[in-house]
């Protein structure tokens, strides 16, 4: 650990903050703080000229000539925008910091004290411990359920079973365990997402873990993983986010070291995991309510990275925020978006030719579909289903999808939109996923 004056344009607002989760860029960092947190980062911006100085300096750590911040990104984003006003993400708050800088006491400070940690590893363990008081908006801010989880899917810290001894103790039985020892805290960042631990055969479930695939091949892609750690082939930098996790994981795909044999008998196929969500855990005080938004509270198994974020965002509104009975029209328009966002996705992600951009939806949908059947995502009766979208006279189509959206007489049913969703959520998972 070190405290250094470091220069206010060497620091970099974080772009995977755990607040908001993987985004592109700072500028998008910067946008998202005060989308999701204005007034706190109003109030904050104005306690930082009232006093003249920040009180904690920021957790940073090295990358390349800059320092990346981890904790204390709020602070700095006021700071840096006090230093440039017009760096604030609308005209009325470039107004607001330029009035705010004027009113500075003395020299404005060109460097910041901070608290460099080379070891990302220290870092999460700092975080881990930090995040107890609001104050408004001037202290730090508490973490609610979705930033936990963004931390817990990111690093692998605080999610109960620890996977990399369960894996060790797996490939030890099997001597199959490198000699040199298993970066334990690596093993359980690369594999803190389901989806990811699905495509290396296994699955933890009721807090065990368990293979999805044939025992010996899985073992020997835990066997690649756990000596690329030891090795130091794979470092915590190649594996920090999810984008480079997904990196890795398709580099293994691609040398043919995933298991892709049958799968144990009883179990959930690995290529069919994405598709069938995880339940929430039942209740226990008494009959559970009925879930009031149109995506049930299930986990999917999607890796949000960062070129997924506005599909996140869209998707957390239909699962958690809008809805049905007061907020119909609202998501059908949403939905339909979602439809046309995550086709877009995957004909970007997996290149599809076939597909144009003069392409009605519909028939987009219809070609990525048979792409998807073809790699052997989904079976020829789902194709089926999706076809059958094309349709214009039934509700349960992408005409319905449209009339939502440009039919001013069109009567939005909430029966409709779960008919809808239940057609579509196996394709949605699909097109984010691959």
């Amino acid at each position: 650990m070190a405290y250094k004056r470091l220069p206010l344009t060497s620091l970099v607002v974080n772009p995977a903050n755990d607040r908001h989760g993987e985004l592109e860029n700072e500028t998008a960092a910067i946008a998202q703080l005060f989308a999701s947190q204005e007034q706190h980062m109003r109030n904050l911006a104005r306690d930082l000229v009232a006093k003249g100085e920040v009180f904690e300096p920021p957790l940073v750590f090295p990358v390349g000539d800059k320092f990346v911040v981890a904790d204390g990104n709020r602070r700095t984003t006021c700071l840096k925008l006090l230093a440039a006003p017009r760096r604030a993400p609308t005209v009325e708050l470039q107004q607001f910091f330029s009035e705010l800088r004027n009113q500075w006491t003395g020299n404005f400070p060109e460097t910041v004290e901070c608290r460099v940690e080379v070891d990302r590893d220290r870092v999460d363990d700092i975080l881990f411990r930090r995040h107890t008081g609001v104050q408004g908006g001037i202290g730090q801010s508490n973490w609610n359920d979705r930033m936990k989880n963004n931390f817990v899917i990111r690093t692998g810290k605080g999610s109960g079973l620890n996977l990399a001894d369960e894996i060790e103790k797996r490939l030890k039985s099997a001597h199959m365990l490198p000699s040199r020892k298993v970066p334990r805290s690596n093993m359980n960042r690369l594999l803190s997402a389901e989806t990811l631990r699905n495509r290396l055969g296994i699955s933890v479930r009721k807090g065990k873990l368990e293979f999805v695939r044939e025992e010996q091949a899985t073992l020997r892609a835990l066997q690649r993983v756990a000596t690329d750690l030891a090795m130091r082939t794979v470092t915590l930098e190649n594996i920090w986010d999810a984008e480079s996790k997904l990196e890795y994981i398709d580099q293994l795909d691609r040398e043919g070291v995933l298991p892709t044999v049958a799968p144990v008998k009883g179990a959930v196929p690995a290529s069919a995991t994405a598709l069938v969500p995880a339940r929430a855990p039942k209740s226990t005080s008494g009959r559970p309510k009925s879930w009031p938004h149109l995506i049930p509270d299930l986990d999917y198994g999607i890796v949000w990275t960062a070129r997924l974020q506005r599909h996140r965002e869209i998707w957390e509104e239909l699962q958690f925020r809008l809805e049905l009975s007061e907020h119909p029209n609202a998501i059908s328009v949403l939905l339909r978006v979602l439809v046309e966002l995550s086709v877009d996705c995957y004909v970007v992600q997996n290149s599809l030719g076939t597909v144009h951009e003069n392409d009605k939806l519909s028939r987009k949908a219809a070609k990525v579909a048979e792409h998807m059947q073809e790699k052997g995502k989904i079976d020829k009766k789902y194709l089926g289903a999706i076809n059958k979208l094309q349709q214009g006279e039934g509700l349960i189509s992408m005409d319905t999808l449209n009339r939502y959206v440009h039919s001013p007489n069109f009567s939005v049913s909430p029966e409709h939109l779960k008919m809808l969703w239940g057609t579509l959520s196996t394709f949605f998972v699909v097109c984010l996923t691959t």
